[in-house]
């Protein structure tokens, strides 16, 4: 799916998505990433299964005030200790398929929030 950029330079938006890549600014990144409003990078994870609450800590350096945990082609929940770290610093955490975290992230990121988008490659 193609999607419109809004924004000004300097801030990531999701233009694109498709199966393994998300397209951000109009360049293809593959993989598990955190994506926040100026930065993209690897999110080391081997996928759902074996998320633990360390890859959900590692957040935190990002300094967002909502984090958008993207679980692939199909919504899945984790299990809210994972994430903990991140409710207990008073972070919002919303959980959605790959797709609609993308779409929300542009939308927060109209309204200049600092949302952080944590994502599984579909």
């Amino acid at each position: 799916m193609k999607m419109h950029q809004a924004l000004g330079l300097g801030k990531n938006l999701f233009t694109g998505y498709g199966t393994g890549h998300v397209l951000i600014n109009g360049e293809q990144h593959d993989g598990h990433l955190l994506v926040a409003p100026d930065s993209v990078t690897a999110w080391d994870t081997d996928g759902f299964d074996t998320l633990e609450e360390r890859h959900f800590s590692a957040i935190l350096a990002l300094q967002p005030e909502v984090v958008l945990f993207g679980s692939g082609a199909s919504l899945r929940f984790v299990h809210p200790r994972l994430y903990a770290a991140l409710t207990n610093a008073g972070i919002g955490v919303d959980v959605m398929d790959t797709q609609a975290a993308c779409r929300t992230f542009n939308i927060l990121m109209a309204e200049d929030r600092r949302v952080v988008a944590a994502l599984l490659a579909l």
